[in-house]
């Protein structure tokens, strides 16, 4: 196990390599800061070149890209092309609003997507199923942007029961992980319903039945724990879904985290805030991914002494 953890860490540094070089590369092309942090002004192509000496602009691809490994090396993200503020701070200021968004989007994911998908599977072909898997169905097909935007409409401007944006307060939280919720959920009801059904067809399940275990323990001692094996494997693929996801949502609901960071590096062509938002939502998917591999073995003992 402890061979399979380096190996998988040595391939989480080569992604979060490729990905920052990427990034790097890609935003340089999208526009010059120096400009930018010029506005309207008429600088002169001399004023515009101390801009880019000031920035270490001036220097090539390779040495800015280096000085960033550098620097994260050190814990280091350098500083802000506007205010120049430290990219560190900025990070550590947006990134529990982030990860409190998705972690409670994924909570309640699960708390919709398990009662439903196992009902679904329960009562497969009766007329629960087929309600269940429409409405899965209808919202799987709302676009992200859209359900907030209706989601707003209802609860924060028809009823006035919830703030239409901002972290101000708890309530702030509710419509936004909400919207990322139902999403999640509308796959994680398909995914539930499909792996409950194979399971319950399973021979264990049969012996277990017929063994006069009540249906309660057949489908929560037995049947639910293994099926629970890819769904924790989709929720780890699916968080990065989600973190890409949350970028829109943030931008909807003014959810001050990572995403209206990266954002605002973006339309800013901020290279060092992007760049290190980039780097640590990376880190933060492979990480996931990492735990979700490990707890393949606490779910099923097969797998641990497989590896």
């Amino acid at each position: 196990m402890l061979f399979y953890i380096a190996k998988r860490l040595i391939q989480a540094l080569f992604v979060v390599f490729v990905v920052t070089l990427l990034v790097a590369w890609a935003i340089r092309l999208s526009g010059d800061p120096a400009v930018m942090l010029a506005g309207s002004g008429n600088l002169s192509p001399q004023d515009l070149d101390n801009i880019r000496q000031a920035l270490g602009l001036n220097q090539p691809f390779w040495v800015q890209y280096g000085r960033f490994i550098l620097g994260l090396l050190h814990g280091q993200f350098g500083f802000s092309f506007v205010g120049h503020r430290s990219v560190g701070h900025m990070i550590a200021q947006a990134l529990p609003a982030t990860l409190e968004l998705a972690v409670s989007s994924l909570v309640l994911s699960i708390i919709i997507a398990l009662p439903l998908g196992m009902l679904a599977a329960i009562y497969r072909g009766g007329k629960l199923d087929q309600i269940i898997r429409v409405v899965s169905l209808v919202g799987l097909s709302f676009p992200n942007f859209w359900l907030a935007l209706l989601l707003v409409l209802f609860f924060s401007i028809t009823l006035g029961w919830l703030p239409p944006s901002g972290a101000d307060s708890g309530a702030g939280l509710i419509l936004p992980s909400l919207t990322m919720a139902i999403i999640l959920s509308a796959i994680n009801v398909r995914l539930v319903r499909t792996t409950m059904l194979e399971t319950l067809n399973s021979q264990y399940i049969l012996v277990a039945r017929g063994k006069g275990l009540s249906e309660w323990q057949v489908l929560f001692k037995h049947a639910l724990r293994n099926a629970a094996i890819p769904l924790v494997t989709y929720l780890g693929l699916q968080f990065g879904s989600l973190v890409g996801g949350i970028v829109v949502i943030e931008q909807v609901f003014s959810w001050p985290g990572m995403g209206s960071l990266a954002f605002d590096a973006i339309s800013n062509r901020d290279y060092a805030v992007l760049q290190g938002s980039v780097t640590v939502l990376a880190l933060l998917v492979i990480g996931v991914n990492l735990v979700v591999d490990l707890l393949y073995g606490l779910i099923d003992p097969r797998i641990r002494h497989e590896r």
